[in-house]
């Protein structure tokens, strides 16, 4: 597994799901990343490839991304890019987490308002409990990923 750190631009592709865990909590999200360049021949900006990656907050950060993010949201996050390759039932599959440091609004395309969270607050106490969703990243040629038929904002990866 290779690992490095990234600021990643993109939009909520899936609600957070937070969860108490015996470490603390833990929350994470899919975030979808496309790609656009200018486009000489149609001259215009053009949407590239959206790729996916799973966000995993803990402990506050995590709290706060449950009260915090939303479905759609336009964010920013900063962390530990991990990228794993393995082989299912003769299928290739690769997955691409990050292990978020930092979380927030992309101002450059709306507003927020700050709270900050009193100590000793729990997630327990700002959002009911949610779903777990299926995390599965398909292999190259299989069925569409629900998620894809999301139309995210373009943003890009720095």
């Amino acid at each position: 597994m290779n690992e490095t750190m990234v600021c990643v631009v993109g939009n909520v592709a899936t609600q957070p799901v937070c969860r108490e865990l015996s470490t603390g909590s833990s929350a994470r999200f899919r975030l979808a990343v496309t790609s656009r360049y200018w486009d000489r021949e149609k001259n215009e900006w053009t949407d590239g490839h959206t790729n996916f990656f799973t966000v995993w907050a803990r402990r506050t950060l995590a709290a706060n991304v449950a009260s915090s993010v939303a479905l759609g949201d336009p964010v920013v996050v900063q962390g530990r890019l991990k990228v794993r390759t393995e082989q299912r039932d003769g299928q290739s599959w690769a997955s691409a987490d990050v292990d978020a440091v930092t979380i927030g609004h992309d101002l450059s395309r709306g507003t927020s308002a700050f709270r900050r969270t009193p100590r000793g607050e729990t997630p327990a106490d700002r959002s009911p409990s949610q779903p777990e969703p299926n995390w599965e990243t398909l292999p190259p040629g299989g069925p569409l990923d629900p998620a894809a038929e999301l139309r995210p904002e373009p943003a890009g990866v720095t």
